[in-house]
């Protein structure tokens, strides 16, 4: 699947994870795939924001966000997922984990967390080749997908008025120490946070508050 031989293999098992069949560690923590997530979401950013800022060299700084937002968001890393293979690799508690949350999170999850085993097991460089080689270019047609419009705002909005709920982009102060120019945005959903967005860019932490909420709310 992965194209090359595993270095530490742990670090591999441990993708597939799902923290509903964590097990317990000796320091008292829980063993799943959460932190290699958390790690594999930022290489995974950084490497596709390259990608298309020396593909795109005279588009705007919001073309480029919302593109990469198209090719990393979740709906997207679950179908790369399921295209290599991950359904039959997934540990978890099949009591546990509803149906939906298998369709929704599980797999684009565990497709983070490998990132982030490849990285910590390979390095940056060889992880840049291995998503760039492997899985861009077979799974994903970049340039179509930059002239596809997805508008998450318009959508969460429009589903919101459909269902009768209530939908605001409400802004968060920024954290002590944090830029000021640093836009946060809540999309709240019947008074419930259902998305973040951080942005420089007011317009495009709305975008990014909406696909989270999309996400969220399965839409």
């Amino acid at each position: 699947m992965l194209g090359f031989i595993p270095g530490n293999v742990h670090l591999y098992q441990m993708a597939f994870r799902h923290r509903s069949a964590a097990t317990q560690l000796k320091n008292g923590s829980r063993s799943s795939n959460e932190r290699l997530e958390f790690l594999g979401d930022a290489v995974l950013g950084a490497v596709i924001a390259e990608m298309l800022f020396k593909s795109y060299p005279y588009k705007e700084e919001g073309f480029l966000t919302e593109l990469r937002s198209k090719i990393v968001n979740r709906a997207n890393l679950n179908q790369l997922a399921r295209k290599m293979g991950f359904d039959v690799l997934m540990i978890f508690d099949q009591k546990a984990v509803n149906l939906q949350t298998r369709h929704h999170s599980m797999l684009g999850d565990a497709f983070e967390a490998l990132i982030g085993a490849v990285y910590l097991d390979k390095g940056y460089n060889f992880t840049r080749h291995f998503l760039l080689k492997r899985i861009v270019a077979p799974y994903i047609d970049v340039h179509t997908l930059a002239e596809t419009e997805t508008n998450f705002k318009s959508k969460l909005i429009e589903w919101c008025q459909k269902h009768g709920k209530d939908i605001s982009f409400d802004m968060a102060e920024n954290a002590e120490g944090e830029s000021a120019k640093m836009f946060t945005i809540h999309a709240v959903v019947d008074g419930e946070n259902q998305g973040i967005g951080r942005d420089y860019n007011k317009k495009n932490a709305e975008k990014m508050a909406a696909e989270k909420a999309c996400e969220a709310l399965a839409l």
